[in-house]
């Protein structure tokens, strides 16, 4: 692991479980002190437990307006700047449109797009302040494929990659970077609303990443020189036939 991150303060949203908690070893490997967000608070106890000071927990519900709202300055008041955010919570819906329910989509558009949008905007006068920062999103393959059969999702990860395509030419003049990490089907609990025949095939034929995979390519993008952004990483199974 590379020590480009030594000493950084990185917050990572969705951090108990899947990419959040693999990326959140990975930065922790690589020298970084990780604030770790989710609702999840004995998941978030056990894990402070294990990492000890380099672990902070910080328990929000991104759902709840106010209690989103609070996250960025109440972690501010804890560590004092934020070098880095992984903006990765996310939820999933699958099958046909039809068929979905109208506050899943509610739940989904607002978990997936506002409340990304809303923590980027909230770090964003911090890092313009001190000159730089990093932001990583957490999208999907499914925004840039027409997935068929989750037009919800992939519509909220389209508007993931225009968000961070336009944000980045916002802010590149601030010294600070964004981009977006896109995979193909990762193993968590994301799974769980995939059809049972679309999960079963995908296990079959080794379609699946371990978040372990996806956490690999962050830091490969948080550790690049200043002097480049990686806009967006695609990262598949090599089975995946997308």
């Amino acid at each position: 692991m590379t020590d480009a991150l030594q000493n950084k303060i990185a917050v990572v949203t969705g951090a108990a479980s899947g990419i959040g908690l693999a990326c959140t070893q990975a930065l922790i490997a690589c020298g970084a002190t990780v604030v770790m967000v989710d609702r999840d608070i004995q998941a978030l106890q056990r894990i402070a437990e294990q990492y000890q000071d380099k672990v902070i927990p910080f328990v929000t519900d991104l759902l709840d307006a106010q209690s989103c709202a609070q996250m960025i300055p109440g972690i501010l008041e804890k560590t004092g700047r934020i070098d880095i955010l992984h903006a990765n919570a996310g939820c999933y819906i699958g099958g046909d449109l039809v068929d979905a329910d109208p506050q899943a989509i509610d739940r989904l558009i607002n978990l997936n797009v506002s409340t990304v949008i809303k923590n980027v905007r909230d770090v964003l006068p911090h890092m313009i302040e001190r000159g730089e920062g990093d932001i990583v999103v957490t999208s999907s393959v499914a925004g840039h494929f027409p997935v068929h059969w989750e037009p919800v999702y992939s519509a909220s990860k389209w508007a993931m990659t225009s968000f961070v395509q336009t944000t980045r030419r916002q802010i590149n003049k601030h010294g600070i970077r964004i981009g977006s990490v896109s995979p193909g089907p990762v193993i968590s609990a994301l799974l769980a609303d995939w059809p049972e025949e679309n999960l079963r095939k995908a296990k079959e034929t080794g379609s699946l990443m371990e978040p372990s995979e996806v956490a690999e390519a962050i830091i490969f993008m948080l550790s690049r020189p200043r002097t480049v952004t990686i806009r967006d990483i695609v990262i598949l199974p090599s089975a995946q036939d997308l």
